[in-house]
């Protein structure tokens, strides 16, 4: 499957520098600048999930966010979620990484919901833009929202 995505990329960029190759370099000079400034915190964090990887057994993580955690498990990954600030890209390499390393399911559903959702780092610059209470009413809807989304993936991963 990926063998095909980067065959279709090559092709489409192909097709790219044929139609406007100024254009093309242009796109090309800027995705390199992204990705000069997504690499440093995609660094870090995998260089922080790797060493802890390293120092917890599969054992030490299965009792904590592993399935076997349940509920436990599940708000424990939300807090840490709901703390962190990763950006999405680096979020879902991350989970791979944890679920290889024995976590459960439900509780990286919860990690990267929150993740996603919920902002306590951030939480001062959203209330100085949308106001303490709306601020506060967001960041907690989401914070539950995350053990129902919790919920329906352990709910489907007993199905399968």
């Amino acid at each position: 499957m990926n063998s095909i995505l980067y065959i279709v990329t090559a092709l489409l960029l192909g097709l790219s520098f044929f139609k406007d190759k100024q254009k093309t370099k242009k796109a090309l000079k800027k995705a390199w600048k992204s990705f000069e400034n997504i690499l440093p915190q995609f660094l870090v964090v995998v260089l922080f999930v790797s060493l802890l990887l390293s120092v917890m057994n599969p054992q030490t993580i299965l009792k904590i966010i592993g399935s076997e955690s349940g509920w436990w498990g599940v708000i424990l990954s939300a807090i840490v979620g709901s703390l962190t600030l990763i950006p999405g890209f680096v979020a879902f390499p991350t989970a791979a990484m944890l679920l290889q390393g024995g976590a459960g399911y439900m509780q990286i559903a919860a990690f990267v919901s929150t993740l996603m959702m919920v902002g306590i780092v951030t939480l001062p610059v959203e209330i100085r833009y949308f106001g303490k209470r709306l601020a506060i009413y967001r960041n907690t809807l989401a914070f539950a929202f995350s053990f129902l989304v919790a919920y329906l993936i352990g709910y489907v991963e007993a199905l399968v």
